[in-house]
């Protein structure tokens, strides 16, 4: 047997990477993707140091942000460059939480947002806020604490011999209706101040955002991070139907269960830094995705996509209306809800075209 027969086929759009004596398939357009997003995120973070109240030059903020002495140090390195770190945090992570829910639920619909998992985060927050819990240490602990019990109650009520995507989608819309009357009930009943902060948190912000909110955040991502490697491999197995993946080995309801639990985790952390910053979750994996053409939703793409669309909108919030500072919510909700609808639309034109088929 020669070595060309032992030489195995190189996919369509892939080329092999080498790291030492490592040797990995690169999917190439993803590559290049993740390079121009990268490059899109550093740009608009020099565009978010630089623009606000006071314009800080390019140059000068490149000098703060390598340490070196500036007259601007205060205005980038003390008020702006935290709430950018946030803003980076936060969207990074509900890109990938909403690129692995998607991915176990096989539907474009089922993000965070969507399915009751930023509401369930929400209630229980919006519950401590209201009964004078007001550190921020402290906030992203309890979301998770609800998202995870939102997303176990979805799942219950979603398995039936299996996980079928329209079942999971509609249930947890149905919960994240009840659960965001439960959090307008619980506003309802505290006090005024209380209840116009969780107005404000309930509507995604980053505004008063510091390293205070950082903390918590980056070292729980960091944490994380072994498992989102391992979400990247496992989303192979996921994406394939279940009589190939059980004959195969692969453990499909663990592994399932595991990306779910993995996106719940992030969301929660994300909201309970920034509040339910809608549709970020839901917009950031299509994107990616439909920039790389990859089978799989791409979680690196995905993470700078989020990036991305959270930094600019909160950008555009901070200064459309200057010297009034939008929440960051309002912007991603006014591109996500149209995007949204035409999904819905989308969809449900496809279902019919193939009935008439």
């Amino acid at each position: 047997m020669t070595a060309e027969t032992l030489t195995p086929v190189r996919p369509a759009g892939y080329a092999l990477a080498r790291a030492g004596r490592a040797s990995f398939l690169l999917h190439r357009r993803a590559a290049l993707t993740a390079v121009g997003l990268t490059a899109a995120l550093a740009a608009a973070c020099v565009a978010y140091l630089s623009v606000g109240e006071s314009f800080v030059a390019p140059a000068e903020v490149l000098k703060v942000l390598l340490g070196q002495p500036s007259p601007d140090e205060l205005v980038v390195g003390t008020l702006r460059l935290p709430r950018l770190v946030v803003g980076l945090l936060v969207g990074a992570a509900f890109g990938v939480a909403g690129a692995l829910i998607q991915t176990v639920a096989r539907n474009p619909l089922a993000s965070p947002d969507i399915i009751g998992i930023s509401q369930g985060a929400s209630a229980l927050t919006v519950t401590a806020l209201t009964f004078g819990v007001t550190s921020y240490t402290a906030l992203p602990y309890l979301s998770v604490t609800g998202g995870i019990v939102a997303a176990a109650l979805v799942y219950v009520f979603a398995w039936r011999g299996g996980l079928h995507a329209t079942r999971f989608v509609l249930i947890g819309i149905g919960f994240a209706i009840a659960l965001r009357s439960v959090t307008t009930l619980v506003m309802t009943k505290g006090d005024y101040l209380v209840a116009q902060q969780a107005q404000i948190w309930m509507t995604g912000s980053l505004n008063g955002r510091g390293w205070e909110e950082t903390a918590p955040l980056g070292w729980t991502l960091l944490v994380l991070l072994p498992a989102v490697l391992w979400a990247a491999r496992a989303q192979r197995t996921v994406a394939m139907d279940d009589d190939t993946a059980t004959a195969l080995g692969v453990r499909l309801g663990r592994v399932r269960l595991g990306l779910v639990l993995l996106g719940v985790v992030l969301a929660s952390v994300a909201t309970g830094a920034a509040g339910p910053v809608d549709f970020v979750a839901l917009l950031a994996p299509q994107i990616a995705r439909r920039m790389t053409r990859t089978a799989q939703i791409p979680l690196f793409c995905s993470a700078l996509m989020g990036a991305v669309i959270v930094v600019l909108a909160d950008l555009l919030a901070r200064r459309l209306f200057s010297p009034t500072e939008l929440p960051v919510g309002v912007l991603t909700a006014a591109v996500g809800a149209p995007y949204l609808i035409w999904l819905i639309v989308r969809s449900h034109t496809g279902r019919t075209a193939g009935g008439n088929s």
